[in-house]
């Protein structure tokens, strides 16, 4: 298959995009490098520079690419930018998305993977979380993404198009070749930001929050591994292409971490005390998210094979350790 992976350059999209490559698929990459880099595009696929909200590109991608599938990667995802810029998120995640729809239509483009979050639920109601639980976002960024799901639901109703959303927890970890990473900037995910401490980038982590209902008292987490994220991508591609119906999946573990269960891991990985500074909570942080991944199991056939916390941080550390800098050494 030829499929267009937008948002390719960034963290999770590139790695989907390298697995694609792997696997004998024709990728074409379309980024606009705004947090992306294009050092993270695999050796194999197409780059072309360019934004979703430009119909013409699009309709140039679609005209001269004949693509037989989307994955839909290029969305802002920054929780609290979301709420001091909302207007920013909007524009992009939704607006971008629908000059994308708009020109899939025309060209009959009817097939199309979208990554979406666990923010669109909310405060959970029940742990482990499942797909026909409530959705109630907290903020911007998850309420534009649950917009975004339900703007591909009338639009494949009313035109055709199939789409799977796949809802996930905590990415996290990177390739095993150690050349690409995670590269965020601000970063904001929790396993980068304690790396940087060994790595000299800072001189310890922030605790948000000690008093949660949780064992240890610090918020619990489901980590997912980057690499079985971009599997769960390839595998929505193929029920779709096979007829599936449009549908939505959780993505995750099964199995919740806390702050120090995961800090703790890192200093058993890189051998490094790395020092923690008890801070107070932020505001809308749940204590515990948790997915339910058995849909996806079951109906895609998905199976994680890097579920170890240690074996995730394992493969952060080689790629942050080799890249303190991120892609800029």
């Amino acid at each position: 298959m030829r499929i267009l992976v937008l948002g390719g350059a960034g963290y999770i999209g590139s790695h989907t995009a390298l697995e694609l490559v792997r696997a004998g698929e024709e990728v074409i990459i379309a980024d606009n490098l705004a947090t992306g880099h294009v050092e993270a595009v695999p050796e194999g696929a197409v780059f072309c520079k360019g934004d979703i909200h430009d119909r013409a590109f699009l309709d140039k991608l679609f005209e001269e690419h004949k693509i037989d599938a989307v994955i839909h990667f290029c969305a802002y995802s920054l929780v609290g930018e979301s709420v001091t810029n909302p207007l920013k998120y909007y524009n992009n995640n939704l607006c971008g998305t629908e000059v994308l729809l708009e020109s899939m239509v025309a060209h009959g483009i009817d097939k199309i993977v979208f990554s979406s979050t666990a923010a669109t639920y909310g405060e959970p109601e029940n742990i482990p979380i499942l797909e026909t639980d409530r959705t109630c976002p907290t903020n911007p960024y998850g309420e534009t993404k649950l917009a975004m799901e339900k703007m591909f639901h009338w639009t494949s109703l009313a035109h055709g198009m199939r789409y799977v959303s796949l809802r996930y927890f905590n990415a996290c970890g990177a390739d095993e070749s150690g050349n690409i990473g995670e590269d965020h900037n601000p970063e904001s995910h929790l396993i980068p930001l304690i790396l940087q401490v060994p790595n000299g980038r800072r001189e310890s982590v922030s605790i948000f929050g000690t008093d949660y209902d949780t064992p240890d008292g610090t918020c619990i987490r489901d980590y997912i591994h980057v690499t079985d994220l971009a599997q769960a991508h390839i595998l929505a591609v193929k029920y779709l292409a096979k007829g599936g119906e449009s549908n939505i999946f959780n993505l995750g573990n099964g199995i919740g971490y806390s702050v120090r269960e995961v800090i703790e891991t890192a200093r058993k990985v890189t051998g490094h005390p790395i020092p923690a500074v008890e801070t107070p909570r932020r505001a809308g942080d749940p204590a515990r998210l948790v997915a339910s991944s058995e849909k996806a199991k079951s109906v895609l056939g998905w199976k994680p094979e890097h579920a170890s916390l240690e074996e995730i941080i394992a493969s952060a550390w080689k790629w942050h350790e080799g890249h303190p800098n991120g892609y800029n050494g």
